[in-house]
């Protein structure tokens, strides 16, 4: 593939991408719009602007580079010469991409964490992409509209039923405190909760075509928590797949408490268990919405990154905000949808945090004073 970088490029060469190199939509990073690349046999990744990311897309072996200039004419409104034919495709070749092309050394693993008593992770399956596939092979009719509605439907009405409870479900998580035994029931279901989260982003990200990397342990003593990490989410086919991969976990943690919430509805006021249930129906769902919170590492930022369509979306929009406030010339330069995600970002952050705030000190208060 460097002889035609090298020479005059024939308009009859039909550039194809090597398989395995996945071409990401667009998404703003701070002022600029990119295109994430990956190539998934070596693990390297890049980003293109959305010129070149317009070339990519259509290297598929079938169009010459005549068709293709022809295609960017037409959309950009100007022809690429030969100088930069020759440039791009060289790039391409020097990075392994084309077909054909050497590839070059796989990107550096990442090195192990140091497994100590108190800190480290463990793999608890050898190829995580295969268990992945086949729970989302037994689960996939649990993920179709005709079951996955009515599930959804009980999920509401079940946090309807605690809103209107809440002061019930509140006594109810005051007296679970005060019973050892009873607590340690509800943090030991608490943490198969955040199993099934993290088993759930896998089992969706399937669905769409994605691939699970590792499933595993994650310890920080006194913390143990399962991760499930999913290669390749960028690449997912469409924004909605990767908002549904992202939201899954709090969806699944959700799902998990409608037989408790059943229990706490429909058992008589006498029964022990009851109030059990409905403590735990609260703390289920608090773990839940808290992994909505729209601020990093959590899933909610994930959704939001997706809704705004950018990339580091923290660090971007502190940074526009700094230049903005400073009424630096450089603000100017962002076009009016990264300003528009910039500044919606921190204002639904604030929103978020003083709505939690609120339910936090009430739901404090109720526990403390019983009012």
């Amino acid at each position: 593939m460097s002889a035609p970088a090298e020479r005059a490029v024939p308009g009859s060469y039909r550039p194809a991408l090597r398989a395995g190199v996945l071409v990401g939509g667009p998404l703003l990073d701070g002022p600029a719009t990119v295109h994430l690349v990956k190539d998934t046999g070596t693990g390297h990744s890049f980003k293109v602007g959305p010129r070149e990311a317009f070339l990519l897309a259509r290297m598929d072996g079938t169009r010459a580079l005549d068709d293709l200039g022809a295609a960017y004419a037409s959309a950009h409104g100007k022809r690429l010469g030969e100088a930069q034919w020759r440039q791009l495709l060289a790039l391409l070749g020097t990075r392994g991409l084309l077909d054909g092309a050497p590839r070059p050394a796989a990107a550096p693993a990442k090195s192990a964490e140091p497994r100590t008593l108190w800190r480290g992770t463990l793999r608890l399956v050898a190829d995580a992409d295969t268990t992945t596939t086949r729970l989302h092979r037994v689960l996939r009719p649990l993920l179709h509209p005709a079951a996955l509605v009515p599930l959804l439907l009980l999920v509401l009405a079940l946090e309807a039923a605690l809103v209107a409870r809440a002061g019930e479900a509140l006594d109810a998580t005051r007296a679970l405190l005060g019973n050892p035994v009873l607590l340690v029931a509800a943090a030991t279901l608490l943490w198969l909760s955040t199993a099934l989260h993290e088993l759930a982003h896998g089992v969706v990200a399937r669905h769409y075509g994605g691939t699970v990397a590792e499933i595993g342990l994650r310890w920080r003593l006194p913390m143990v928590i399962m991760y499930c990490t999913v290669d390749n989410y960028p690449y997912l086919p469409t924004r909605w797949a990767r908002i549904a991969t992202a939201v899954a976990g709090a969806v699944m943690n959700l799902l998990f408490l409608l037989p408790f919430g059943a229990l706490w509805l429909l058992a008589p006021p006498e029964e022990a268990t009851r109030d059990a249930c409905a403590a735990l129906v609260l703390l289920g769902t608090v773990q839940a919405l808290a992994m909505l919170v729209p601020l990093p590492p959590l899933d909610g930022y994930q959704i939001a990154g997706q809704l705004t369509r950018t990339i580091g979306l923290f660090t971007a929009s502190r940074t526009y905000l700094r230049l903005a406030l400073r009424r630096d010339p450089a603000a100017r330069a962002y076009p009016a949808p990264a300003r528009r995600a910039y500044l919606a970002y921190p204002a639904a952050v604030l929103l978020v945090l003083a709505g939690t705030g609120l339910a936090l000190w009430a739901a404090a208060r109720h526990l403390l004073t019983g009012t």
